[in-house]
Order: structure tokens, then C-alpha cells, then sequence
């Protein structure tokens, strides 16, 4: 069995975490993770206080098991939300989109082991010196919200500029990516785009089918030029946002073109109108599994793997 300090850290069976994945990481797909022995991930996304407090009390009440929040920190709940998850006792949270600094006395003394997500080298410094715990290190190949460097460049990098414990997240769908990633130094792996078709995963049919029928070049950064890069799969919307990016038209219009996108995808089911965020790795994905499956079968692949590759370098 493969056990890192990140495992030691949270309390977890298996070094993998489930991406926190707005409208999509709600208690059904966290607690099925977390019952795997992962660990489970409730995003918070732009959702209010009460709808992330009926998820946390559901996930308790369907496993014992450790959990994460994952808190949005451009969300416009966030002050609600930072408060919600040491009232309600949850020892981890993983953070997104800016800063969590302001949170991180309050969150020590709650007793919260505290990961936020990096693009780059100075962040990561930067989250290193004001007290965090660990950090996701998440390159370009990611879906949703990414950076520029992808994570073959950024998980070493990360490594050597920080003594903390990095996770790994972006391309990440298989024992291969999953074996590579530790050679790169991670200490764990962040993985959101292969558990969208984890059976216990209530979003939408039609996205699941989407995912499945993916192919390698099957998605694209949009919203560049806005400051807020996206990477999803491709379709009329993704279509739309390209030419008016050529356009040059303000960064604005592109903002309220994208608003409730995610939703439209995630929630109703709309492929043609809806962002439908993926990674790279969407492609890889052809079978629907349950959670535990999942995990099982990623971590079988990389030792099976790690064998294998040592004997033809010769080193084993």
C-alpha cells in the first residue's frame, strides 16, 4: 500500500483527493470517496452558508470518515462560509482563488488543517510563510479555473522552494499520471476530472457522456483576456468567447457571457450553452466506476507500474 505523510497528515487510507468541483462535489461524491478511504471534497463554489451546512451534516452522517470543504475565496458567501466550517467542526479545508490568509489564525485554533491550491512558485512561498499546512500544486492541464505552467514544470519546482507537503493536481487520471506525479515529488494527488463519472457523482447524464466520448485535443482555455482562464470542453459557448476574444471586446461582456454557465452544464445539462469544465485528461476517461473503484484501481496501476518500469531501467 502507498502511504505518504499527506496520509498521516489527514487521517486518509490512500494519497488521493477528490477535486472540490463547484455544482458538481456535493456530499453524495464526498462521502463515497471518503468511504473509499480518498479524501472526500464538499466545494463551496458561490453556494450560501445553508446549503454548505446541510452538505457537511450529510457527509458526517453518511461516513466517519475525514472530509474536506473546499472554500472559494472570490465567492461572495466566503466570510459566512470561513465561520460555517469551524462551527460545524471540519478538520480540513482546501482553498481556491486567492489568498486564504485573513481565515488562517481563525482556522488554527478550530483545529482545521488548512491546503490551499497554487499556480506558481511564489505563491506557494508565499502560503509556506503564513502557516499553512500543505499545499495543491495544480498545473495548466487541469479543469476549471487554471495557471499557465503545467504540472510537470510546477510540481517540482513547488517541491524544491518549499518544506511542506505538495499534492499534485492536473492530468492526473490513471496509475501512469499517478506514478508520475510522485516521482515529481508529490505527496499526494488532487484528481476532479475522473470522479465526474464516479457512479455516486450527481452531475448531470449528459455531462458524464460528454466526458466519456472525449478525445485528446477536446478542450481549450477561454476567458484569457478576463484574468480568470478556464479550461473546458469544447462547444458553442467555448466557440463564442473565442471569436469575441479576438474582438477584443471588454472583459465585462466575457464575465456575464460566462455567468451561471457552469450550472447550465452541471446542473441542467445544457452541452451546447453550458461550460463544461474538464481536463486534459478527459480523454483517458472511458468507464464509469464507483468512487472506490476509482481509487482502487489508480493506486493498483501505479504499483503494478512502478514494477514494472524499475525492472526495464534495471533498477529493481
Amino acid at each position: 500500500m502507498i502511504k505518504t505523510e499527506i496520509c498521516e497528515l489527514l487521517g486518509i487510507q490512500y494519497p488521493i483527493i477528490q477535486g472540490g468541483m463547484a455544482w458538481i462535489s456535493d456530499w453524495s461524491l464526498c462521502s463515497a470517496v471518503s468511504e473509499a478511504g480518498g479524501l472526500g471534497v464538499i466545494a463551496a463554489g458561490n453556494a450560501p452558508k445553508d446549503w454548505v451546512v446541510d452538505q457537511i451534516r450529510k457527509v458526517k452522517e453518511a461516513t466517519d470518515k475525514p472530509f474536506a470543504v473546499n472554500v472559494m475565496l472570490l465567492s461572495p458567501y466566503v466570510e459566512e462560509i470561513a465561520q460555517a466550517v469551524c462551527e460545524e467542526e471540519v478538520k480540513v479545508v482546501i482553498t481556491g482563488a486567492g489568498n486564504p490568509g485573513k481565515y488562517v489564525e481563525m482556522w488554527k485554533k478550530a483545529g482545521i488543517t488548512i491546503i490551499p491550491v497554487v499556480p506558481s512558485v511564489a505563491l506557494a512561498k508565499r502560503m509556506e510563510r503564513i502557516g499553512v499546512d500543505a499545499l495543491v500544486a495544480e498545473g495548466g492541464e487541469a479543469g476549471g479555473h487554471v495557471g499557465e505552467i503545467n504540472t510537470m514544470a510546477l510540481m517540482p519546482q513547488v517541491v524544491d522552494a518549499v518544506s511542506i507537503p505538495v499534492i499534485a493536481a492536473g492530468g492526473i487520471a490513471d496509475g501512469r499520471g499517478a506514478l508520475a506525479a510522485f516521482m515529481l515529488g508529490a505527496s499526494a494527488l488532487q484528481i476532479g476530472t475522473r470522479f465526474l463519472v464516479a457512479k455516486e457523482c450527481n452531475v448531470h447524464e449528459n455531462y458524464k457522456m460528454r466526458i466519456l466520448d472525449s478525445k485528446d485535443t477536446d478542450t481549450e482555455v477561454t476567458g484569457r483576456s478576463t484574468g480568470h482562464p478556464v479550461r473546458v470542453l469544447k462547444n458553442k459557448l467555448t466557440r463564442k468567447f473565442k471569436t469575441l476574444e479576438k474582438e477584443n471586446v471588454d472583459p465585462a461582456v466575457l464575465e456575464e457571457l460566462g455567468a451561471g454557465a457552469l450550472y447550465k452544464a452541471a446542473i441542467e445539462g445544457d452541452m451546447e450553452q453550458g461550460s463544461i469544465m474538464a481536463g486534459q485528461v478527459a480523454g483517458l476517461i472511458k468507464k464509469e466506476q464507483t468512487a472506490k473503484e476509482i481509487i482502487l484501481e489508480i493506486m493498483d496501476e501505479s504499483k503494478e507500474l512502478y514494477g514494472k518500469t524499475g525492472k526495464k531501467l534495471g533498477l529493481l
